[in-house]
């Protein structure tokens, strides 16, 4: 029997993006596409690296009247010289190519021991999502220059010598963003001014300069006062006691860390107004935060208990949690990590498990001593912590006795926590009794619970109202999180939810999707205010696991992949690292029952190293958003969803 040739299917359908490509096809992996003020940044950025290392005491930005901007800076100037290897400039391989880059050195003689550029895409980013790009180089007497369009050189690489008066050293580069990537072309200034500005904050002695062509404007920032000065300007109300500030790098001698890891930071505790945080990894600005900050809040609030104990300051019945200490402080903190691991190109989060370590390692101490020295302000620190503790434990006894006047029974199947504070409290719903019960052992009993689901739960996308809770799983789930299901124009009473965050925990495969699927049907079609309100979230799992050997100083280690792009990262690292091809173990999850409870703890269930994504709309508003939903979950409605997977099949990375 012949065997089924699919039509339009062969050797010749298969693509390979080569170069740039993958960057025009897919700009969003790499950039954000809301303005060009990203790709703006990675050169900003390389630019910062040059003052990082010591070498670049100026950073100039300019907004051209015809739309382009131009970063320069006075460091060594990118090297114009043939590869050794790929034998083509070295400037040319820089702004053409994924993954070439000075920064991927690391350690002892390395052209960047820290640096925020790390995986060199940044700035070949730039360069392909940009009608044209201009770089001129200074460097050893002579100025290099060469000119690209849409990442491809137009103009090659031109040498001569430096004139009279022209700089020693530095790099230029003018970059024309592409309007058909990017949603709108107007800069957000307002954004763009406060990067600068922070880069000043972080280097003190650098001058940092934005010039407007348009309007002539030019500002200027150098701070010598560093991190202190930034704070004190910025809070919107004075704070309770004086500034917390201080710093602490490993030495060559440190048994954890490499030389030149460590944070430098500053804390200010206010009553009242918005709190002011920030955070910079190398200088890059992690605005979703990240492990270092756990690490600042684990130091802080270790420290703060230590004094309350200490001085037995703490009223009977009450227990002090992280957020007591943590709502009201206000923080510049500046990191510095070898080997930064950041989530997604655009570096909005650090990773790194060991950064909560190292802050906490370097806060705790000093936080310590501080307090122990200033005892009357450190007393006053402590009843700040101790009120936000009471009003805490005074808003879980209402909610507590406005649950108990109900007549619903809590689901036999729920392992609840012991917690009564909604903002503290998480539930996981969680696919599988044997992935229930990992959950159960690895959880903090404190403040998470968990509700294992029996199978698939039922579509709920045309089920009416009144009929869900004669699904048992529905049922308990509707109770369990304490609210009543409701339509998007209702006001439903929200008093007697009984957990901040609701957490949907499913396997990390196709079958997991699936389930994610029919939960987020079930909280968009009948619990909408839940979505709006911020109180639904998708846990991830990792997929992979990688266990290396000990190689030198550094023992044998572990670690977690989301997905292959991920796993190939990890190898990539290890390969790095000296660790020979194959002597690695690599493990597949096939469900998170196969995890054991301290392996879903850290990956999954730990808020310092966990990945939860929250949900919401999106770019979509709500009569959109039902519109597709309605297609994806309808019962008849086959074509139109036959005609959505034709549209958009190309993109979904399949997983047989």
């Amino acid at each position: 029997m012949a065997s089924k040739i699919i039509p339009g299917y062969s050797e010749s359908s298969i693509r390979v993006l080569k170069g740039l490509e993958p960057v025009k096809q897919r700009p969003g992996m790499y950039t954000r596409t809301e303005s060009p003020a990203h790709i703006i940044q990675e050169v900003i950025d390389n630019a910062a690296d040059e003052s990082l290392a010591g070498y670049g005491k100026k950073i100039k930005v300019t907004v051209h009247g015809d739309g382009s901007v131009s970063v320069e800076d006075d460091g060594r100037g990118i090297p114009f010289g043939l590869h050794p290897t790929e034998h083509a400039p070295v400037i040319e391989l820089v702004f053409t190519q994924l993954h070439a880059g000075g920064k991927f050195d690391k350690g002892a003689g390395g052209a960047y021991s820290f640096s925020g550029g790390l995986h060199g895409v940044g700035v070949s980013v730039t360069n392909a999502l940009s009608t044209r790009l201009e770089a001129t180089t200074y460097r050893e007497g002579q100025v290099a220059r060469l000119v690209f369009s849409g990442g491809d050189v137009i103009e090659p690489l031109t040498l001569r010598p430096a004139g009279d008066g022209e700089r020693r050293s530095g790099t230029c580069v003018r970059v024309w963003p592409d309007a058909k990537y990017f949603e709108s072309m107007a800069l957000p200034m307002a954004h763009l001014e406060h990067l600068l500005r922070s880069k000043a904050v972080l280097m003190p002695g650098v001058t940092v300069t934005l010039t407007q062509e348009k309007t002539k404007e030019t500002l200027t920032w150098v701070f010598k006062g560093g991190l202190r000065d930034y704070l004190t300007q910025t809070l919107s109300a004075d704070p309770v006691i004086p500034l917390f500030e201080g710093q602490s790098f490993a030495d060559a001698h440190h048994d954890s860390f490499a030389e030149g890891e460590g944070a430098a930071w500053c804390v200010a505790f206010t009553e009242a107004g918005q709190p002011v945080r920030e955070s910079y990894v190398n200088l890059i600005p992690t605005p979703a935060g990240g492990t270092h900050e756990s690490g600042l809040r684990d130091g802080l609030f270790t420290a703060v208990k230590s004094f309350v104990d200490l001085h037995s300051l703490l009223p009977k019945g009450v227990k002090l949690l992280p957020d007591d200490v943590f709502a009201r402080a206000s923080y510049v903190l500046s990191t510095k990590v070898l080997d930064p691991q950041f989530q997604g190109q655009i570096k909005e989060r650090l990773n790194s498990r060991d950064a909560v370590r190292l802050v906490s390692g370097v806060v705790r101490p000093a936080l310590e001593l501080w307090l122990n020295q200033n005892v009357e302000d450190g007393k006053k620190l402590a009843e700040l912590a101790i009120k936000a503790a009471q009003s805490r434990q005074k808003a879980g006894q209402k909610v507590e006795k406005r649950k108990g006047s109900g007549v619903a029974v809590l689901p036999g199947k729920l392992t609840d926590c012991e917690s009564r504070d909604i903002a503290q409290n998480e539930v996981f719903l969680v696919e599988g009794d044997s992935a229930g019960g990992s959950a159960k052992m690895g959880r903090n009993k404190e403040s998470q619970a968990v509700l294992p689901l029996r199978g698939k739960v039922l579509n709920t996308w045309e089920v009416e109202r009144d009929r869900l809770f004669a699904n048992n799983e529905i049922h308990d789930i509707a109770v369990a999180i304490g609210v009543d299901p409701h339509g998007p124009k209702d006001s439903p009473d929200l008093s007697g939810l009984r957990y901040g965050k609701i957490c949907i925990l499913s396997d990390a495969d196709v079958d997991g999707s699936h389930i994610q699927v029919l939960l987020l049907t079930l909280f968009f079609k009948h619990f909408p205010k839940l979505i709006e309100t911020g109180h639904v979230y998708v846990a991830r799992p990792p997929l992979f696991r990688v266990d290396a050997p000990a190689r030198g100083k550094k023992p044998a280690s572990k670690s977690y992949a989301l997905d292959e792009g991920e796993l190939a990262a990890i190898l990539d690292k290890l390969r790095k690292d000296g660790v020979r091809e194959g002597a690695w173990s690599i493990s597949r999850f096939k469900g998170l029952g196969e995890m054991n409870a301290e392996q879903l703890w850290d990956t999954t269930l730990n808020p310092d190293t966990r990945r939860l994504l929250p949900v919401h709309l999106g770019v979509l508003d709500v009569v959109q958003t039902s519109e597709l939903m309605n297609k994806l979950m309808g019962k008849g409605e086959a074509g139109a969803r036959r005609e959505l997977m034709e549209l958009h099949g190309d993109s979904v990375e399949i997983d047989v």
